[in-house]
């Protein structure tokens, strides 16, 4: 008995000194430093090759932190929001004047679980039109922890006013890739650039017997640019010749490629730059479903170059996939190139007598 007595009192006297202590860490624990928003600066840089501006906000912080994004409406936005979880409102608590054209102003303000960020914008912009990270600190280069705010200026708006028919329309052929830049290679090692072509100088053939103005980015198997030029130098020559000549479309022909050798079908790219875009992509895809045996993927948004920076009603059809072996072959065939071509026309055609319909507008 003494001797559980006497076990129990000194297991007493080893216990109160470590309850003491985890005490006294309790009483003087603080919960961790949050990180702060610590300093606002912003720019615009300007691409002399793309003619483009971009605004550029950066947010400095004293630590690593994690962003969400939330808008106000689905499609497009006068105003991004975005939520810094774990960092707290420090230096820059009120508003920053932002350059009024692309974006008006940023306001930060504090939040229970941390802070949040609100740009205004002068102008609805789209997903493709902005782009918000963070970088690491940098100690070498004393570079702090960032939050990055990119957006672009949006393309303005154009108004069109169409007429019904394909006669005296100018359009813009874009065969994909040729040259030095092959495109995607089949299987049997069969060259997008090769199909593209081939396709596009059939398209011309039929508009031009409807009475149209046909231009080709490229005739032969050259880049458009010039030999090995960079991706941004081969597409400003693509789109530059539809803007310089006015034109009333432009179309991008390409064949598509994927890892897994089953998937195939036609598919048609549009950039929300205007409803007619759209319009036009879905008219050119419908009548492509109908000409062609191949699975119908549907029209999609994208921000591909020749999209965006094109001044006219423009689309991406992918033909096909040169990666699947009996599309590869499909391809081949200038009987089926033929139906391709007519599918295209067709949906030229189709998409300028609805145009009409709609009297103008953007």
């Amino acid at each position: 008995m003494h001797r559980i007595i006497l076990s129990l009192l000194l297991l007493m006297a080893f216990m109160a000194p470590q309850a003491a202590l985890a005490a006294t860490l309790g009483e003087n624990m603080s919960p961790p430093m949050m990180a702060e928003l610590a300093q606002a600066r912003w720019l615009v840089h300007k691409d002399a090759v793309e003619g483009t501006s971009k605004l550029r906000l950066v947010i400095d912080t004293t630590g690593p932190v994690q962003i969400s994004k939330s808008t106000l409406n689905e499609n497009t936005y006068t105003q991004l929001t975005i939520d810094v979880q774990d960092a707290v409102v420090g230096k820059v608590d009120g508003s920053v004047k932002l350059d009024g054209k692309i974006a008006n102003k940023a306001t930060f303000i504090k939040k229970d679980a941390g802070s949040q960020i609100i740009v205004d914008l002068p102008n609805a912009i789209e997903d493709t039109d902005y782009k918000i990270f963070t970088l690491r600190n940098d100690i070498g280069n004393n570079k702090p922890f960032r939050v990055v705010i990119d957006i672009n200026k949006p393309a303005p708006q154009v108004t069109y006013n169409f007429t019904a028919g394909l006669k005296n329309k100018v359009i813009t052929l874009d065969p994909g890739h040729g040259g030095s830049d092959p495109g995607a290679i089949g299987p049997n090692k069969i060259q997008e650039k090769t199909i593209t072509l081939a396709v596009a100088q059939k398209v011309k053939t039929l508009l031009e017997k409807a009475g149209a103005k046909v231009l080709m980015t490229r005739k032969t198997d050259v880049d458009v640019f010039g030999p090995n030029a960079s991706a941004v130098d081969e597409l400003q020559a693509r789109t530059a010749v539809a803007n310089k000549n006015k034109s009333d479309a432009f179309v991008s022909i390409h064949i598509n490629a994927f890892t897994n050798p089953i998937v195939g079908g036609v598919s048609t790219y549009y950039y929300r730059k205007s409803s007619y875009s759209a319009m036009l992509a879905k008219s050119i895809q419908d009548n492509l479903a109908k000409t062609v045996n191949l699975q119908d993927r549907g029209i999609n948004a994208a921000g591909f170059y020749v999209l965006k920076r094109t001044e006219m009603p423009a689309v991406l059809a992918e033909l096909g996939f040169i990666s699947n072996p009996s599309e590869e072959k499909m391809l081949t065939i200038p009987q089926n190139q033929q139906q391709m071509a007519q599918g295209i026309v067709q949906g030229l055609e189709s998409f300028f007598a609805q145009a009409a319909k709609m009297g103008g507008g953007s």
